[in-house]
């Protein structure tokens, strides 16, 4: 079974005011806010709601996975609430996440947990999955990636505009075998 389909992840679209509010999300100000303080928010909110919600999720639409990975330098588990982007074609059964990290200038810490220890668990909702980290190298993959994003989120579009100083990981999980 692909990962997808074992967390049942088939986000809906954004509706026109979910849309009309990531436009908010994706300015400077409103990345610096949600970088700084929406997982301190997201976290308890995403366990007292067994799964069922997130701030992005509720207000824009975007679909927001719990992200569990090793600390790189800790060891400890880390859990954070990371948009995922469902794949398609060759990769179809997978999800993407990319460490714009708001479009901050340094990437976010999940990104090196992942690069050190590629094996996580991936939540979704009311189900979870164990899932391996892949990094997306290939330019032409990257791009495929980028275009499926800033169809869920417009504000990826800007994200990687204001990211210009270094290169955004990206990363494909898949079902752990």
């Amino acid at each position: 079974m692909d990962l997808r389909e074992e967390l049942d992840f088939f986000p809906s679209s954004a509706n026109s005011v979910q849309r009309g509010l990531q436009s908010a999300a994706q300015t400077k100000a409103g990345a610096w806010v949600f970088q700084r303080t929406l997982y301190r928010i997201d976290r308890p909110l995403h366990r007292w709601s067994k799964g069922r919600y997130t701030i992005p999720w509720v207000v824009t639409g975007l679909p927001i996975i719990m992200l569990t990975s090793i600390g790189a330098k800790s060891g400890l588990a880390r859990t954070m609430p990371v948009a995922g982007i469902p794949l398609e074609g060759e990769h179809g059964g997978d999800v993407a996440v990319l460490g714009t990290n708001y479009a901050q200038p340094k990437s976010p810490a999940w990104v090196f947990n992942l690069t050190a220890h590629p094996e996580c668990t991936v939540a979704w909702r009311d189900r979870s999955a164990s899932a391996v980290a892949i990094p997306i190298v290939e330019p032409e993959d990257r791009e495929v990636v980028w275009g499926k994003a800033t169809q869920i989120y417009s504000g990826f579009a800007a994200y990687r505009e204001r990211i210009n100083h270094r290169e955004v990981k990206m990363f494909r999980l898949s079902a752990h075998q």
